[in-house]
């Protein structure tokens, strides 16, 4: 089955496995998903992951979720630029997610990185998405 949003999906999957307290949670593996990864590993809300290949020349990524005292480290995760409707913005007008406690991932010229980086390198892009 083609998926339209295979990033939406993948954050669909880890909020589905922190709801049922899952310790690790697959998907399968792309470029983007995998840069969003190394993001979230950066910023602290999973522990790791690690990418996976089969015989067949498909491959998955196992990501492995983060607690701290039993709670899951990311209370919510949101998909802000979706196939539909794109969300973009400028260096100006890039949105703090929970005044600064959360972060937005964006993809820009120079690579898929946290809003606080985006910002240091004085460049806008797509928005796509929102945790804390």
């Amino acid at each position: 089955m083609a998926l339209s949003d295979p990033l939406g999906d993948m954050l669909t999957r880890i909020r589905n496995a922190y709801g049922r307290k899952k310790s690790k949670v697959s998907t399968p593996a792309s470029r983007l998903r995998a840069r969003v990864l190394d993001v979230m590993k950066s910023e602290g809300y999973i522990r790791d992951y690690t990418q996976v290949d089969f015989d067949n020349g498909k491959s998955e990524i196992e990501i492995e979720l983060k607690y701290y005292e039993g709670e899951p480290v990311i209370r919510e995760i949101a998909r802000v630029s979706k196939p539909g409707r794109r969300v973009y913005a400028s260096v100006k007008s890039i949105p703090q997610v929970a005044n600064g406690l959360g972060i937005s991932i964006l993809s820009t010229p120079k690579g898929v990185m946290a809003d606080h980086e985006a910002r240091e390198q004085n460049v806008g892009g797509e928005v796509l998405c929102q945790i804390f």
